[in-house]
């Protein structure tokens, strides 16, 4: 038990890339492991820390590095699921607002606070529209009393004045401006820091975690019992891997396999029909919104249930997002497009009272949805290439578990929030694929490494900035520097991120390049110029923690 009387992890959390080339090796070497997971997300990285902490022997296999793809992302938000209210989806709704609880209270709560979200009614906003956006704020806050979130945690949504609005954001035009509406939704300190967390618990209780390991094929089921006695014998798969690191082909052996790649589940399971869609984020200066307290939730022109979200992030940056494109081609790191970039500026402009310059942009960055293709309808427009031309923006954020009759279980669609619901829904599928002797799922009351009661963590010793990013390791993060204070200074001028931070990642969390440093252990990479001036201090760090 932790200091707070939360459980621990049983096991050591810290990975390094000593703890990788040696778990590699035991599970090449060894017997087969009951679940291997491909893919290392936030969805992988749930579905290692639910079957471990079931008491199975896990693997988990990513070809980069962990929330290398759609998961670094994200808008960062931990949300009720308000726009599918809009669409009529109560079931995925209360699933997202049921698992924002759990999040908020008990997996990660020194990751996740609250944040006001204000739709500010300007001339755009019908009064008709207005009452419908109110409806659904309360309908919102339904949910989230039946969920079990207390108002101490997620106040209820309200009516502003015009002078009440325009204090949580400034930047507003006062011209027409008739009040606001607010509510409070869960906001994320950083997505790739969750996936972390969920690795490192992950290995606490026993999953190998092993990133620069790219799934190449997947055989099965084939006979893995060996010489063993017949009733420990089963059938499972054989995998063909190549280790990135040294350019070797590896052979790995499970009872079942766990497709948790994303966008690229079709790649390993033939059939699984997706139609990615794209969202672009911008990246501005924290004065470009006049220092905004809360973010801004702007309707997009003719859309019933799209909203463009202004996000202030608390380090001096501001993210707009969010587009949906359909895409057919997908790449390792997609690229916004200019038309929406375009898009967002000019939606956000037209409720500011100084419009949005393209010289307010520090960065961009876009994801790839994959949503699943279980709804097709007459009107749908495909090319010849089978590429998707309809409004991705209407598909449902449902997920799919599907066991193929070989026994190899793909979970794919869903969203970040609701990450943990999938990841139990697929080991529980795996267990009866393999006939797998396991406890039921453990992850609704898990904390994750560095979660804490907020009481626990507003008292830990430590500057406010480390402990949402850490908790209650925040002072393991300080005694790096013990020996070397000017560690605790920031690499770069005007990035608030310490060579403490960055040699704990090395040490800890995983890092195996100053790519993963810049990129996902930090988001430093968010912002190409802050990226280019901070590689040498990173390359310096780097080469200081792996000294050793």
């Amino acid at each position: 038990m932790t200091a707070a009387g939360w459980p621990a992890p049983p096991g050591n959390t810290s990975l390094d890339a000593r703890r990788r080339d040696r778990e590699l090796a035991a599970t090449v070497e060894g017997d087969p492991v009951d679940v291997l997971v491909v893919g290392g997300g936030v969805t992988g990285t749930g579905v290692a820390l639910d079957a471990a902490s079931r008491g199975l022997s896990v693997a988990l296999a990513e070809a980069h590095d962990l929330a290398f793809g759609t998961s670094r992302w994200s808008s960062k938000l931990v949300h009720g699921g308000l726009r599918y209210l809009a669409g009529g989806d109560v079931a995925v709704a209360w699933e997202s607002a049921v698992e924002r609880d759990i999040l908020m209270r008990h997996t990660a709560p020194h990751l996740v606070r609250a944040l006001p979200i204000v739709t500010p009614l300007t001339p755009q906003v019908s009064r008709s529209g207005a009452a419908l956006v109110h409806t659904g704020l309360r309908i919102g806050d339904v949910l989230r009393r039946a969920a079990g979130t207390p108002h101490t945690v997620l106040p209820g949504p309200r009516r502003l004045t015009a002078v009440e609005t325009l204090g949580l954001a400034p930047a507003l035009r006062e011209t027409g401006l008739r009040g606001g509406l607010v509510y409070w939704d869960g906001q994320l300190v950083d997505d790739a820091r969750l996936v972390v967390a969920l690795a490192r618990t992950a290995a606490g209780h026993g999953a190998r975690i092993l990133t620069r390991l790219r799934v190449e094929h997947i055989d099965g089921p084939a006979a893995t019992g060996g010489g063993a006695p017949a009733a420990a014998r089963h059938r499972g798969f054989e995998v063909t891997a190549r280790d990135q690191r040294t350019g070797d082909e590896i052979r790995l052996r499970a009872r079942t396999v766990v497709n948790a790649t994303g966008v690229w589940a079709p790649a390993l399971t033939p059939g699984i029909a997706l139609r990615p869609s794209r969202g672009t984020h911008l990246v501005l200066r924290s004065d470009a919104l006049a220092g905004a307290r809360g973010a801004l939730s702007v309707p997009m022109p003719g859309e019933r249930n799209r909203f463009a979200l202004v996000l202030p992030q608390g380090d001096g940056r501001v993210y707009v997002g969010l587009t949906d494109v359909p895409v057919d081609r997908i790449t390792d790191v997609p690229e916004p497009d200019d038309s929406e970039i375009t898009e967002l500026v000019d939606v956000v402009s037209s409720v500011l009272a100084a419009p949005l310059d393209r010289a307010d942009l520090l960065g961009a960055f876009a994801g790839l949805r994959p949503l699943l293709d279980d709804r097709p309808r007459p009107d749908d427009r495909h090319q010849p290439d089978g590429a998707f031309r309809g409004r991705t923006a209407d598909l449902s954020r449902r997920h799919l578990v599907r066991t193929d009759p070989g026994g190899l279980v793909t979970v794919v669609g869903g969203k970040l929030t609701t990450y943990r619901r999938m990841a139990a829904d697929a080991v529980d599928a795996a267990i009866a694929a393999g006939e797998l002797a396991a406890g039921p799922c453990r992850t609704r009351r898990l904390g994750l490494v560095g979660a804490a009661p907020r009481s626990v963590l507003a008292a830990v010793a430590a500057p406010r900035r480390l402990v949402e990013r850490y908790g209650t390791e925040a002072p393991r993060v300080l005694a790096v520097a013990d020996d070397d204070p000017g560690l605790l200074a920031p690499i770069v001028d005007g990035v608030p991120v310490t060579g403490a931070e960055l040699v704990f990642a090395v040490r800890h969390e995983g890092a195996l390049d100053p790519a993963d440093l810049l990129d996902r252990r930090s988001r430093i990479g968010l912002v190409p110029a802050e990226r280019r001036a901070a590689l040498a201090a990173a390359t310096r760090l780097f080469d200081h923690a792996t000294a050793r």
